[in-house]
Protein backbone atom coordinates (compact mmCIF):
# COMPACT_ATOMS: atom_id res chain seq x y z
CA UNK A 1 0.00 0.00 0.00
CA UNK A 2 1.08 3.39 -1.02
CA UNK A 3 2.54 5.66 1.96
CA UNK A 4 1.19 8.84 2.65
CA UNK A 5 2.44 11.99 4.40
CA UNK A 6 0.63 14.57 6.34
CA UNK A 7 1.68 17.36 7.83
CA UNK A 8 -0.35 19.26 10.88
CA UNK A 9 0.84 22.58 12.97
CA UNK A 10 0.57 21.76 16.59
CA UNK A 11 1.28 23.37 19.89
CA UNK A 12 3.96 22.35 22.20
CA UNK A 13 1.32 22.01 24.97
CA UNK A 14 -1.18 20.11 22.91
CA UNK A 15 2.19 17.89 21.33
CA UNK A 16 2.62 16.66 24.97
CA UNK A 17 -0.76 15.47 25.71
CA UNK A 18 0.05 13.51 22.12
CA UNK A 19 2.91 11.99 23.42
CA UNK A 20 0.91 10.78 26.43
CA UNK A 21 -1.53 9.23 24.63
CA UNK A 22 0.76 7.91 22.71
CA UNK A 23 2.77 6.40 25.57
CA UNK A 24 -0.64 4.78 27.19
CA UNK A 25 -0.64 2.26 23.46
CA UNK A 26 1.24 0.10 21.97
CA UNK A 27 3.77 2.98 20.33
CA UNK A 28 7.54 2.61 20.15
CA UNK A 29 9.44 5.96 20.70
CA UNK A 30 12.70 6.51 18.92
CA UNK A 31 14.94 9.69 18.63
CA UNK A 32 15.36 12.56 15.87
CA UNK A 33 17.16 14.93 16.26
CA UNK A 34 15.18 18.21 16.22
CA UNK A 35 12.57 16.71 17.19
CA UNK A 36 10.48 16.54 20.63
CA UNK A 37 9.39 13.15 19.96
CA UNK A 38 9.01 10.48 16.99
CA UNK A 39 6.76 7.61 17.94
CA UNK A 40 5.79 4.29 15.53
CA UNK A 41 2.84 2.12 15.94
CA UNK A 42 -0.73 0.95 14.16
CA UNK A 43 1.01 1.34 10.98
CA UNK A 44 2.34 5.08 10.64
CA UNK A 45 5.38 7.04 12.16
CA UNK A 46 4.50 10.20 14.12
CA UNK A 47 6.82 12.96 14.51
CA UNK A 48 6.61 16.52 16.26
CA UNK A 49 9.56 18.48 15.50
CA UNK A 50 10.48 21.59 17.42
CA UNK A 51 9.24 24.06 14.89
CA UNK A 52 5.46 22.69 16.04
CA UNK A 53 4.92 20.58 13.14
CA UNK A 54 3.79 17.08 13.32
CA UNK A 55 4.46 14.77 10.54
CA UNK A 56 2.37 11.90 10.18
CA UNK A 57 3.64 9.18 7.74
CA UNK A 58 2.07 5.69 7.08
CA UNK A 59 -0.79 3.72 5.01
CA UNK A 60 -3.47 5.68 6.66
CA UNK A 61 -2.51 8.77 7.99
CA UNK A 62 -6.10 10.22 8.72
CA UNK A 63 -7.20 7.30 10.75
CA UNK A 64 -4.30 8.26 13.04
CA UNK A 65 -5.42 11.89 13.09
CA UNK A 66 -9.16 10.64 13.60
CA UNK A 67 -8.25 8.75 16.17
CA UNK A 68 -5.31 10.76 18.32
CA UNK A 69 -5.62 14.27 17.23
CA UNK A 70 -9.05 14.67 16.20
CA UNK A 71 -10.67 17.67 14.26
CA UNK A 72 -9.32 21.49 13.96
CA UNK A 73 -6.19 21.04 13.39
CA UNK A 74 -4.29 22.86 10.35
CA UNK A 75 -2.73 21.52 7.77
CA UNK A 76 -0.83 21.23 4.82
CA UNK A 77 -1.23 19.07 2.52
CA UNK A 78 -4.10 16.64 3.25
CA UNK A 79 -4.99 13.54 1.48
CA UNK A 80 -9.30 13.77 0.97
CA UNK A 81 -10.95 11.73 3.47
CA UNK A 82 -13.34 8.40 2.85
CA UNK A 83 -16.49 9.00 2.44
CA UNK A 84 -16.63 6.49 5.98
CA UNK A 85 -14.89 8.98 8.02
CA UNK A 86 -17.51 11.11 7.98
CA UNK A 87 -18.82 13.16 10.57
CA UNK A 88 -21.41 11.05 13.06
CA UNK A 89 -23.68 14.83 13.12
CA UNK A 90 -24.46 14.76 9.68
CA UNK A 91 -27.95 14.74 8.56
CA UNK A 92 -28.62 10.75 8.16
CA UNK A 93 -27.18 10.00 11.57
CA UNK A 94 -30.67 10.57 12.94
CA UNK A 95 -32.47 8.29 10.22
CA UNK A 96 -29.66 5.82 10.44
CA UNK A 97 -30.29 5.06 14.14
CA UNK A 98 -33.85 4.34 13.68
CA UNK A 99 -33.14 1.31 12.04
CA UNK A 100 -32.17 -1.77 13.18
CA UNK A 101 -27.89 -1.48 14.13
CA UNK A 102 -25.49 -3.83 15.24
CA UNK A 103 -22.44 -1.34 16.57
CA UNK A 104 -19.16 -3.50 17.54
CA UNK A 105 -15.84 -1.98 19.41
CA UNK A 106 -13.28 -3.38 21.27
CA UNK A 107 -10.19 -2.86 24.48
CA UNK A 108 -7.41 -4.10 25.40
CA UNK A 109 -5.31 -3.58 22.15
CA UNK A 110 -3.22 -1.15 23.41
CA UNK A 111 -2.68 -2.61 26.73
CA UNK A 112 0.18 -4.78 27.68
CA UNK A 113 -1.66 -6.65 30.78
CA UNK A 114 -5.06 -8.39 29.93
CA UNK A 115 -7.18 -9.83 27.15
CA UNK A 116 -7.87 -8.43 24.07
CA UNK A 117 -12.13 -7.98 23.82
CA UNK A 118 -14.45 -7.21 21.27
CA UNK A 119 -17.82 -6.55 21.87
CA UNK A 120 -21.16 -6.42 19.67
CA UNK A 121 -24.52 -4.66 21.04
CA UNK A 122 -27.78 -5.07 18.58
CA UNK A 123 -30.64 -2.42 19.19
CA UNK A 124 -33.48 -2.64 17.14
CA UNK A 125 -35.56 0.42 16.06
CA UNK A 126 -36.05 2.82 18.03
CA UNK A 127 -34.07 1.30 21.14
CA UNK A 128 -30.89 4.10 20.15
CA UNK A 129 -33.12 6.90 20.69
CA UNK A 130 -34.42 6.04 23.86
CA UNK A 131 -31.21 5.29 25.08
CA UNK A 132 -30.13 8.97 24.22
CA UNK A 133 -31.25 10.45 27.55
CA UNK A 134 -29.26 7.86 29.24
CA UNK A 135 -25.18 7.66 30.01
CA UNK A 136 -23.97 5.41 26.88
CA UNK A 137 -21.42 7.26 25.32
CA UNK A 138 -18.17 6.48 24.60
CA UNK A 139 -16.39 4.51 27.03
CA UNK A 140 -12.99 6.62 26.88
CA UNK A 141 -14.99 9.74 28.21
CA UNK A 142 -16.43 7.73 31.59
CA UNK A 143 -13.90 6.48 34.19
CA UNK A 144 -13.34 2.44 35.27
CA UNK A 145 -16.11 2.82 37.92
CA UNK A 146 -18.27 4.42 35.80
CA UNK A 147 -17.76 1.53 33.01
CA UNK A 148 -17.86 -1.35 35.34
CA UNK A 149 -21.97 0.40 36.52
CA UNK A 150 -23.14 0.83 33.13
CA UNK A 151 -21.57 -1.94 31.38
CA UNK A 152 -22.83 -4.66 34.18
CA UNK A 153 -26.17 -2.70 33.49
CA UNK A 154 -26.25 -2.34 29.29
CA UNK A 155 -25.74 -6.80 29.41
CA UNK A 156 -28.71 -6.86 31.09
CA UNK A 157 -30.79 -4.28 29.13
CA UNK A 158 -29.64 -5.17 25.47
CA UNK A 159 -28.63 -8.27 22.82
CA UNK A 160 -24.34 -8.33 23.17
CA UNK A 161 -22.24 -10.58 21.99
CA UNK A 162 -18.13 -10.92 23.54
CA UNK A 163 -15.39 -12.66 21.96
CA UNK A 164 -12.02 -12.29 23.31
CA UNK A 165 -8.52 -13.40 23.66
CA UNK A 166 -6.66 -14.03 26.81
CA UNK A 167 -2.92 -13.21 27.12
CA UNK A 168 -2.01 -17.28 26.53
CA UNK A 169 -3.98 -17.96 23.19
CA UNK A 170 -3.70 -14.19 22.24
CA UNK A 171 0.28 -14.76 22.64
CA UNK A 172 0.37 -18.18 20.65
CA UNK A 173 -1.95 -16.59 18.26
CA UNK A 174 0.51 -13.55 17.53
CA UNK A 175 3.54 -15.86 17.66
CA UNK A 176 2.00 -17.54 14.72
CA UNK A 177 0.00 -15.14 12.52
CA UNK A 178 2.04 -11.94 13.54
CA UNK A 179 -0.65 -9.53 12.61
CA UNK A 180 -2.97 -7.98 15.41
CA UNK A 181 -5.26 -6.18 13.02
CA UNK A 182 -6.36 -9.71 11.42
CA UNK A 183 -6.65 -11.33 14.46
CA UNK A 184 -9.05 -7.97 15.81
CA UNK A 185 -10.88 -8.49 12.78
CA UNK A 186 -11.58 -11.86 13.84
CA UNK A 187 -12.80 -11.02 17.13
CA UNK A 188 -14.95 -8.28 15.74
CA UNK A 189 -16.77 -10.61 12.96
CA UNK A 190 -17.10 -13.52 15.66
CA UNK A 191 -19.10 -11.32 17.53
CA UNK A 192 -21.11 -9.27 15.27
CA UNK A 193 -21.59 -12.55 13.61
CA UNK A 194 -23.64 -14.33 16.69
CA UNK A 195 -26.31 -11.81 16.31
CA UNK A 196 -26.06 -10.52 12.77
CA UNK A 197 -29.01 -11.55 10.25
CA UNK A 198 -29.09 -10.38 6.62
CA UNK A 199 -30.01 -6.98 5.71
CA UNK A 200 -28.91 -5.15 9.25
CA UNK A 201 -26.83 -2.14 9.16
CA UNK A 202 -23.19 -3.03 11.48
CA UNK A 203 -21.50 -0.01 12.40
CA UNK A 204 -17.73 -0.33 13.49
CA UNK A 205 -15.42 1.89 14.76
CA UNK A 206 -12.76 1.58 12.08
CA UNK A 207 -8.97 0.49 13.47
CA UNK A 208 -7.59 -0.67 10.17
CA UNK A 209 -8.00 -1.50 6.46
CA UNK A 210 -12.11 -2.07 5.59
CA UNK A 211 -11.13 -5.09 3.61
CA UNK A 212 -10.02 -7.01 6.51
CA UNK A 213 -13.42 -6.90 7.80
CA UNK A 214 -15.15 -6.56 4.40
CA UNK A 215 -14.09 -10.15 3.60
CA UNK A 216 -15.30 -11.54 7.29
CA UNK A 217 -18.99 -10.19 7.41
CA UNK A 218 -19.50 -10.77 3.43
CA UNK A 219 -20.75 -14.13 3.73
CA UNK A 220 -23.52 -12.78 6.43
CA UNK A 221 -24.90 -10.70 4.15
CA UNK A 222 -24.71 -7.26 6.14
CA UNK A 223 -24.51 -4.34 5.50
CA UNK A 224 -20.97 -2.48 6.87
CA UNK A 225 -19.69 0.63 7.15
CA UNK A 226 -16.67 1.32 9.40
CA UNK A 227 -15.86 5.09 10.34
CA UNK A 228 -13.31 6.45 12.81
CA UNK A 229 -15.21 7.52 15.82
CA UNK A 230 -18.00 5.31 15.70
CA UNK A 231 -18.34 5.23 19.54
CA UNK A 232 -20.61 8.47 18.79
CA UNK A 233 -23.83 5.84 17.75
CA UNK A 234 -25.35 4.42 20.40
CA UNK A 235 -24.54 0.91 19.62
CA UNK A 236 -20.76 1.20 18.96
CA UNK A 237 -20.83 3.46 22.62
CA UNK A 238 -22.64 0.67 24.20
CA UNK A 239 -20.56 -2.37 22.65
CA UNK A 240 -17.53 0.10 23.71
CA UNK A 241 -18.41 0.49 27.65
CA UNK A 242 -19.25 -3.49 27.85
CA UNK A 243 -16.10 -3.78 26.51
CA UNK A 244 -14.23 -1.87 28.69
CA UNK A 245 -16.13 -3.53 31.71
CA UNK A 246 -15.26 -6.85 31.00
CA UNK A 247 -11.39 -5.86 30.08
CA UNK A 248 -11.42 -4.56 33.07
CA UNK A 249 -12.79 -7.26 35.03
CA UNK A 250 -10.75 -9.67 33.67
CA UNK A 251 -7.65 -7.50 34.32
CA UNK A 252 -8.96 -7.04 38.19
CA UNK A 253 -9.36 -11.13 38.13
CA UNK A 254 -5.96 -11.79 36.44
CA UNK A 255 -4.04 -9.55 38.94
CA UNK A 256 -6.16 -11.26 41.80
CA UNK A 257 -5.23 -14.64 40.11
CA UNK A 258 -1.05 -13.92 40.68
CA UNK A 259 -0.99 -11.88 43.44
CA UNK A 260 0.10 -8.52 41.55
CA UNK A 261 -1.97 -5.28 40.87
CA UNK A 262 -1.88 -5.04 36.86
CA UNK A 263 -2.16 -1.66 35.35
CA UNK A 264 -3.86 -0.73 32.40
CA UNK A 265 -2.02 0.92 29.44
CA UNK A 266 1.67 0.22 28.46
CA UNK A 267 3.67 3.24 30.05
CA UNK A 268 6.00 3.16 33.28
CA UNK A 269 3.43 1.75 35.84
CA UNK A 270 3.01 -1.00 33.90
CA UNK A 271 6.62 -1.69 33.70
CA UNK A 272 6.67 -1.66 37.37
CA UNK A 273 3.78 -4.05 37.52
CA UNK A 274 5.44 -6.48 34.88
CA UNK A 275 9.00 -6.08 37.35
CA UNK A 276 6.77 -7.00 40.82
CA UNK A 277 4.75 -10.24 38.60
CA UNK A 278 8.38 -11.40 37.33
CA UNK A 279 10.24 -11.13 40.80
CA UNK A 280 7.23 -13.81 41.74
CA UNK A 281 7.00 -15.89 38.82
CA UNK A 282 9.43 -15.42 36.30
CA UNK A 283 9.49 -14.36 32.97
CA UNK A 284 8.09 -17.16 31.52
CA UNK A 285 4.88 -16.45 33.58
CA UNK A 286 4.52 -13.02 31.61
CA UNK A 287 2.91 -15.17 28.70
CA UNK A 288 -0.21 -15.64 31.28
CA UNK A 289 -0.92 -12.27 31.78
CA UNK A 290 0.51 -9.97 29.29
CA UNK A 291 0.88 -9.45 25.20
CA UNK A 292 4.25 -10.31 25.43
CA UNK A 293 5.30 -8.83 21.51
CA UNK A 294 4.76 -5.33 23.27
CA UNK A 295 8.39 -3.56 23.73
CA UNK A 296 7.47 -4.01 27.53
CA UNK A 297 8.85 -7.55 27.75
CA UNK A 298 11.51 -6.18 26.01
CA UNK A 299 12.46 -4.07 28.78
CA UNK A 300 11.73 -6.04 31.11
CA UNK A 301 14.00 -8.02 30.36
CA UNK A 302 17.13 -5.93 29.91
CA UNK A 303 16.28 -4.65 33.43
CA UNK A 304 16.70 -8.21 34.83
CA UNK A 305 19.92 -8.51 33.32
CA UNK A 306 21.02 -5.25 34.16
Amino acid sequence: MAQKTVVLAMSAARGNELKRALGEQSFEFRPVPHALFSAKGEGVVATLYATGKLVIQGADPELFIERYVGEGAARAPSPSREPSSASPADASAAAFEREPLIGSDECGKGDYFGPLIVAAVRLEAGEAQRMKRGEVRDSKTLSDEACLRLGAALRGQVTHAIARLDPPQYNRLHQRKGQLNAMLADLHAEAIGKLARPGIRVLVDKFADAHLLDTRLAPLGVHLEQRVRAEAFTAVAAASIIAREQFLIALRELGDEFGVDLHKGAGDPVDRSARRFVAIHGMQGLASVAKVHFKNTQKIGESGRG
